[in-house]
């Protein structure tokens, strides 16, 4: 697959695919006979990983720390689901932070009609009384 397809398919631009294969997030990626870059199935994989990984929030600097570790083989199998085992769980915390104001703000839309849309005439009320008094 050329760099182009990859990048449409996948959502990046080529400048990120190189950039991803320069500092080792991708393998070296194969080239055809005329030297352009052509993406196996598994480096697809690896960009749909990385892409997932980037969605969930790891840095790129741990994720080469990952994809080196990777690389070193199976003896790293307990360092590499530490990294994940510890994105997860900071993402856990930000989805508990998101719900958190969801029922904040499902509160608020409840109560905007008959609490809040009356307490904001009141306020734009009183701000245009004050800018009145201020300009005489």
């Amino acid at each position: 697959m050329t760099i182009s397809e990859v990048s449409k398919n996948y959502d990046l631009s080529p400048d990120t695919l190189r950039y991803y294969e320069r500092i080792g997030l991708i393998p070296r990626v194969e080239r055809d006979r005329r030297g352009n870059r052509d993406y196996s199935e598994a480096d697809c994989n690896w960009i749909q990983f990385i892409k997932c990984m980037r969605s969930a929030g790891l840095p790129i600097e741990t994720l080469t720390e990952y994809v080196s570790l990777f690389q070193l083989g199976d003896g790293t199998r307990l360092k590499r689901k530490e990294i994940l085992l510890k994105q997860r769980e900071r993402l856990l915390e930000q989805m508990e932070v998101l719900q958190t104001s969801i029922r904040i703000l499902d509160r608020k839309i409840s109560h905007y009609d008959e609490v809040l849309f009356p307490h904001e005439k009141e306020l734009t009320a009183a701000s245009l009384k004050n800018e009145d008094e201020l300009g005489a």
